[in-house]
């Protein structure tokens, strides 16, 4: 690359990042501490648990225990804490496996609302916008939903008082009890948040420059003057078959082509995957259903990484391995299920 095409780059990148890259990262950062912030004294003060008030109206007709919902309510302030309680509930024999999974699966749209509070108004909206966030969030709440009343309606077909032994209640201690003082609370969610902010933030802005360069790359001549030198070596040509095989993927199910890169990222990191999307939906690569789609593709995919890296781990810990493994593949299913309706939906014409 010669040197005088490598100054002129700089000038088209620094205009890129001052102008664009940084104002945008800026106005996440204090929608992103504003939000994590009363996130996190939501938590603290107890507010979520209000959510978890309908529990009893879902557990009774699903013939469960009404204490049951004890740990749905649990779910919605800490999905560890509210796996717990089932898991004693079970080894004491209150609930037999069948109503343990039924149990598990009404727990799935309490423990989405958890991330409500702590990952998607925080955090995901204030990155997608708030058209295709609110649309992104509307939707998984629907899919959570949907196996929340498949759970019900499992629960009233399927269990009867041979699943259930109410004789054998034990005492729980509710973990959803806060302690300390108001100040307390409030440092402790100032805390939180400058942890949430260090972790995501340089993330945030490595990555949005480096989505908004490429984007922009025709206009940086050391970029152009590269894909040229690529194309007249054949480089360009060692993987013939790709843009095929994208090609074939997006008309299948009717994306840009561009989703393939959103997914493969978003397989890997949820935020930095709606990183990427962002520029993409402003320049009308994605309409917002269109981007709602590819992030619940990207989902999909996701489960085979997530699984390994946190369900096996975290379900295998809270049941053992036997158990556990039944929990992953019922929760598993249901979700893609669902989630695949919801792709189809969303592109119907």
């Amino acid at each position: 690359m010669q040197p005088h095409v490598a100054l002129q780059s700089v000038g088209p990148v620094v205009d890129l990042l001052w102008g664009t890259v940084l104002p945008r990262v800026g106005t996440i950062a204090v929608t992103l501490a504003l939000g994590v912030f009363l996130a996190d004294l939501a938590v603290a003060f107890g507010i979520v648990e209000y959510i978890a008030t309908l529990s009893k109206y879902l557990t009774e007709p699903a013939n469960l225990p009404r204490e049951v919902g004890t740990a749905i309510l649990a779910t919605t302030a800490s999905p560890t804490a509210g796996y717990g309680m089932l898991a004693e509930f079970r080894e004491s024999g209150v609930l037999d496996d069948r109503a343990t999974l039924v149990a598990v699966t009404i727990n799935t749209f309490f423990g989405f609302a958890q991330h409500i509070f702590t990952f998607y108004a925080p955090v995901l909206i204030p990155i997608l916008g708030l058209r295709v966030g609110l649309l992104y969030v509307g939707a998984r709440a629907a899919i959570s939903l949907a196996i929340t009343l498949v759970g019900i309606l499992a629960g009233a077909l399927l269990l009867s008082n041979r699943n259930v032994d109410r004789s054998r209640m034990p005492e729980v201690e509710d973990p959803t009890e806060e302690n300390g003082t108001a100040r307390e609370k409030l440092r402790d969610a100032a805390a939180s948040t400058g942890e949430k902010l260090r972790d995501i933030l340089p993330r945030l802005l490595v990555i949005y420059a480096i989505v908004a360069v490429l984007v922009a790359w025709r206009e940086i001549p050391a970029l152009v003057a590269l894909v040229g030198a690529l194309s007249e070596s054949g480089a360009a040509s060692v993987v013939p078959s790709l843009s095929e095989s994208v090609g074939a993927f997006t008309s299948a199910v009717g994306l840009p082509s561009a989703a393939v890169g959103v997914v493969a990222v978003y397989t890997i990191d949820t935020t930095n995957g709606s990183i990427v999307l962002a520029p993409l939906i402003e320049n009308g690569t994605f309409t917002p259903r269109q981007a709602v789609a590819t992030m619940l593709v990207g989902g999909i995919v996701s489960f085979a990484v997530s699984t390994f890296k946190r369900s096996i781990p975290f379900q295998y810990g809270i049941w053992g391995a036997d158990f556990g493994s039944k929990v992953i593949a019922v929760n598993t299913t249901l979700k893609v299920v669902f989630i695949a309706l919801a792709v189809v939906l969303l592109l119907v014409p």
